[in-house]
C-alpha cells in the first residue's frame, strides 16, 4: 500500500470508528459542497431565467452546472494533493455525489414549489429570496446526511484524507 493509500486508509478507518463526527465538522463538508452547488445553481437559474427557457430545462442546466462546479471545486483541492485527474475525479464522485444529489433535490423542489419563483425575472426579488432560501434549506438538511456519512467514513471523509 503506497504512502497516500496508507493515509486514506488510517483516515476512513479512525473516522469510522471515532467516537463521532462533530456537527462542525459535517457543516464545513456541507458548506464546502454547497459553495460549488450554489455557484453552479444561481448560474444555471441565471441562465435559464434570462434566456426564457422551460422551468424544466432551467432546472436541468441548474443541476448539470452544480454537479460540475461542485465536483471541479473538490477536485481542485485532491489535484493539489498529487492525485492524477483519473483518482482524483473518483474521490470527488465519491465525496460528493451524495450530497450534491441531496441539495439539488431540496433546492429545486422549493425552487418549483414557491408559487412564481421560476417565472419571475431576474430583475425580481421573489426569485432571489426563493433561491437563497432554497440553498439555505439545502444546507440545512444536508448536514446531518454528511454527519451521518463523513462518520462511517465515507462521503467528505474521503477527502480529508488529501487534506
Amino acid at each position: 500500500m503506497d504512502h497516500t493509500a496508507h493515509r486514506q486508509h488510517e483516515h476512513v478507518h479512525h473516522a469510522h470508528h471515532g467516537a463521532g463526527t462533530s456537527w462542525r465538522m459535517a457543516a464545513q463538508a456541507t458548506l464546502h459542497c454547497l459553495t460549488g452547488c450554489a455557484i453552479g445553481e444561481v448560474l444555471g437559474m441565471v441562465i435559464g431565467t434570462a434566456a426564457g427557457l422551460h422551468n424544466t430545462a432551467t432546472v436541468v442546466v441548474s443541476i448539470a452546472l452544480a454537479f460540475v462546479f461542485g465536483y471541479a471545486l473538490t477536485m481542485r483541492g485532491v489535484l493539489r494533493a498529487g492525485l492524477p485527474v483519473r483518482q482524483a475525479l473518483k474521490v470527488a464522485l465519491a465525496a460528493d455525489t451524495v450530497s450534491i444529489v441531496v441539495m439539488e433535490l431540496i433546492d429545486n423542489t422549493v425552487m418549483v414549489g414557491v408559487p412564481g419563483a421560476m417565472d419571475a425575472g431576474l430583475s425580481q426579488p421573489l426569485f432571489w429570496v426563493s433561491l437563497a432560501g432554497s440553498l439555505a434549506l439545502a444546507f440545512i438538511v444536508t448536514t446531518p446526511v454528511n454527519r451521518w456519512m463523513i462518520g462511517r467514513g465515507k462521503g467528505h471523509a474521503v477527502v480529508h484524507a488529501y487534506h
